[in-house]
C-alpha cells in the first residue's frame, strides 16, 4: 500500500464514520488527507493528523475523533493496527504482506512507477539562463509525470552560461548542481562537489547505489537466483527502505505541486543512504557457503524496487542512471 492508497482508505473511512453519523463536522469532508512516515521508529509504518484537522470541525476533542477513526481505519484491508498517540495523532501499521505487494507493484510498473504519461503543453522558449531553463524542463516532465500543473517558480540564477556549466561539470552533474538546491538558493557549481567518485557526493551516492542494485540482479543470475516473494515481516533497514519506496509518488506528486525538483532529489538521497545500509543489514546473496534461499529473493526483489524508485526519479531530473559505474 502506498501512501496515496493509504491518504485515500483514511479520506474514505473518515466518510463512512461521517455518513454513519459518528461524526458530525460543522463543513465538508476534507479532499486530501496526509499521512507520512512517523518521526521516530516504534510509531507504526505511517501517521496522520486527520484527527487534529478534524477536531475544529466537529467540536470534540481531538482524542475522541481519533478513537472512532482507528475503529473503523483498523478494519480496512491491509492495514495490521491504529494506535492513537497524544493529542490526536494516528499510528498505522500495515499488514506485512502490503510490503510485498508493494514490491511486485514497483516491478511490475518498472519505469511507469511514480511517473505517468500526461499531456502538456509545448515547451517554451529557452531563456539563456541556465537555472532558468533546468527548472522549465524539469517542471514539465512533473507535470508529464503527474497530470499536476506545477507553478511558475524564480531559481535563483548561476553565473555561468550553460556551455560553461557543460564544460566543467558534465550534463548530468549540471543537472544535479541546479535542480538540488530549492529554487531560492545559490546551487553550487564547483566540480570538486559534484564529480568526485565518492560516497560523500550525493550524486554519486544516488547513481552507484542504483548500479549496485541492478549489479546484485546481475550477480544473482550468475548463481541461479531470482527476485521472489516477500519472505515474512521486514527488517528493520528493510522497512525504512519500503518506507522511501512508498513515498516516491507521493514525492513526485508534491514536487510537481509545488514547483520543487529538489524534493525529488533529496527523496533519491535518503533512498540511495537507504538502500546501502540495507544490503550492509540484510545481503541479497549468499555469503560463503550459504545456500541460496526465499530470504535472498524477497531481498533482490527489494534491491530491484529500489534501483526502479532510483533510476525514475533520476529521470525525472533528466539525469541518466547508468548499470554500470
Amino acid at each position: 500500500m502506498t501512501p496515496a492508497e493509504l491518504s485515500r482508505t483514511v479520506l474514505a473511512t473518515v466518510r463512512r464514520a461521517v455518513e454513519a453519523d459518528e461524526l458530525s463536522l460543522a463543513g465538508p469532508v476534507p479532499e486530501r488527507v496526509v499521512v507520512r512516515r512517523p518521526p521516530r521508529p516504534g510509531c507504526g509504518d505511517y501517521a496522520t493528523n486527520v484527527a487534529l484537522q478534524l477536531a475544529p470541525l466537529t467540536g470534540v476533542a481531538p482524542l475522541t475523533v481519533a478513537d472512532v477513526i482507528s475503529r473503523r481505519l483498523a478494519a480496512a484491508p491491509g492495514i495490521a493496527r491504529v494506535d492513537v498517540a497524544a493529542p490526536g495523532f494516528l499510528n498505522i501499521t500495515l499488514q506485512g504482506d502490503s510490503h510485498g505487494a508493494l514490491v511486485d507493484l514497483v516491478r511490475a510498473q518498472g519505469s511507469r512507477y511514480g511517473i505517468g504519461e500526461h499531456p502538456v503543453a509545448l515547451a517554451p522558449p529557452p531563456t539563456g539562463e541556465p537555472r532558468a531553463d533546468a527548472y522549465a524542463a524539469a517542471l514539465r516532465r512533473l507535470h508529464a509525470a503527474t497530470g499536476v500543473e506545477p507553478p511558475a517558480r524564480r531559481p535563483h540564477p548561476v553565473r555561468q552560461t550553460r556551455d560553461e556549466l557543460l564544460r566543467t561539470l558534465g550534463a548530468d552533474a549540471t543537472a544535479w548542481a541546479l535542480l538540488r538546491p530549492p529554487a531560492e538558493d545559490a546551487p553550487r557549481t564547483d566540480p570538486a562537489a559534484h564529480l568526485p567518485q565518492r560516497e560523500a557526493n550525493p550524486l554519486f551516492l544516488v547513481r552507484y547505489a542504483h548500479a549496485r542494485s541492478r549489479a546484485l540482479l546481475r550477480g544473482a543470475r550468475d548463481l541461479g537466483l531470482a527476485p521472489g516473494p516477500a519472505a515474512g515481516s521486514p527488517e528493520p533497514a528493510e522497512a525504512e527502505l519500503l518506507g522511501l519506496i512508498a513515498d516516491f509518488p507521493r514525492t513526485v506528486e508534491a514536487a510537481a505541486r509545488h514547483g520543487a525538483p529538489d524534493r525529488v532529489a533529496r527523496l533519491l538521497e535518503h533512498t540511495a543512504d537507504a538502500s546501502l545500509r540495507c544490503h550492509d543489514a540484510c545481503p541479497a546473496l549468499p555469503k560463503g557457503e550459504e545456500k541460496p534461499s526465499a530470504v535472498h529473493g524477497a531481498r533482490l526483489a527489494l534491491a530491484d524496487a529500489a534501483g526502479t524508485v532510483l533510476a525514475n526519479g533520476l529521470t525525472l531530473l533528466g539525469i541518466s542512471a547508468p548499470r554500470h559505474l
